[in-house]
């Protein structure tokens, strides 16, 4: 895995091979230059909440610091590698720890409205994801979206292939088929062939504030049906994720909810029950060894987001990613994006952009660098218009832009 761009310098590739914004290139690279984020003591790292699971003989273990993204694909998670370690405290009792079961029969009731109702509303509809790729496998999470069987969880627990076992709730399992996946925004859509499966309800991301409280569930280091709470800490954040040819960039919700390996593809709720996001990713230390865990600082996939691409792909197996038909200088230190060449014929070109133009808003959203445009335009949808606000030879003007669909393959 490699480095959260949102977080320090580095060179990506975008999942389709083409510039995330504009043109589609050959063996297009985007540098993504640090924000202008207050740095911390530590160094960053943003990586995928996979929790890599022991294979039947042994499992492959990878190296790399970066983006553990959270759900469980071994092909993208090289950087939350924690392996056999990892999976073996998720599933032993730590030394010198002793459980006492209980004989009592539980009477409690949560009351109505409480974190405890709204779990045992939601943890029906969640499920765990084991995908088996040759001698290596990871777990994530995933959660029902209608009762005949699809499951939405992201790109990256799915990505490599291989079988997938679904594990619901109640203990049964059943084989997934995936049913598509948009790498360049980490979502991924399977199906079981079951019916009559609880459901979650999907709520609206845009009418999230900072300090709402939210619930994360999901099977982190493969314990499922885990709870955890924390509020909204911030909206809108910036951040790139991927690995091995592979880029997610998403305008996340940030929470302090603990996220950590396994946890990818879950349902991130509000306190109504409605999900609003999906987990995808933390920010970790760099530690040099071992698998991280939660600092507070995870990310998950705005659902409003979420729902366009799920539709697309459960009707047609693939999603569009809107363009706006640019290629931008990503040495530019800001603050804005600066384009570095319009395309002919494109959006951009169509609304009289130029090279040099400086892009400092879309519509109304303030771009600080170029990660911050790209994962704001892809917010929208092909179709939509955006007012880009540019300054070019230091006057600022207002233009619109209709998004394009890239013809890249997704």
């Amino acid at each position: 895995m490699e480095p959260i761009a949102a977080f320090r310098s580095q060179i990506v590739t975008t999942a389709d091979g083409a510039e995330p914004i504009g043109r589609l290139t050959q063996g297009g690279t985007v540098s993504t230059p640090t924000p202008p984020y207050e740095p911390l003591t530590y160094e960053r790292q943003v990586q995928y909440a996979n929790h890599e699971q022991g294979s039947k003989k042994q499992r492959r273990r990878r190296g790399g610091a970066g983006i553990i993204v959270g759900a469980g694909v071994v092909a993208l998670i090289a950087g939350a590698a924690g392996g056999a370690v990892g999976y073996t405290a998720a599933k032993s009792q730590a030394p010198g720890l002793t459980i006492a079961s209980s004989t009592a029969a539980s009477t409690s009731v949560a009351a109505a409205g409480s974190i405890a109702a709204v779990a045992a509303a939601v943890q029906p509809a969640v499920v765990q994801l084991n995908v088996g790729n040759g001698e290596a496998g990871g777990t994530g999470s995933g959660f029902v979206i209608s009762d005949d069987g699809y499951i939405v969880t992201n790109n990256h627990v799915t990505g490599a292939g291989g079988e997938i076992e679904v594990t619901f709730s109640d203990g049964k399992t059943a084989t997934g088929k995936l049913v598509g996946a948009n790498p360049g925004y980490d979502i991924a859509v399977v199906k079981v062939d079951r019916t009559g499966l609880a459901t979650v309800p999907l709520g609206e991301s845009a009418a999230l504030l900072v300090g709402d409280t939210v619930i994360a569930v999901g099977s982190p280091l493969g314990l499922q049906g885990t709870v955890t709470t924390g509020i909204v800490s911030a909206l809108n954040r910036p951040v790139t994720a991927g690995g091995e040819g592979e880029t997610a960039f998403i305008n996340a919700i940030q929470t302090d909810a603990a996220i950590n390996p396994g946890n990818s593809g879950g349902p991130l709720v509000n306190g109504a029950g409605a999900v609003i996001g999906v987990n995808s990713a933390i920010a970790s230390m760099a530690t040099g060894a071992g698998q991280p865990g939660s600092i507070g600082l995870g990310f998950a996939i705005p659902i409003d987001v979420v729902k366009r691409i799920t539709n697309e792909l459960i009707k047609t197996g693939t999603s569009k990613t809107p363009i706006v038909g640019v290629q931008l200088n990503m040495t530019f230190e800001g603050p804005g994006a600066k384009v570095a060449e319009v395309t002919a014929g494109g959006p951009a070109a169509a609304a009289g952009l130029r090279v040099d133009d400086i892009v400092t808003k879309v519509n109304g959203s303030l771009i600080t660098d170029p990660t911050s445009m790209i994962v704001t335009v892809r917010s929208f949808a092909p179709g939509d218009t955006v007012e880009l606000t540019v300054t070019r030879d230091g006057e600022a003007f207002t233009v619109p832009v209709t998004l394009e669909a890239s013809k890249a393959k997704e």
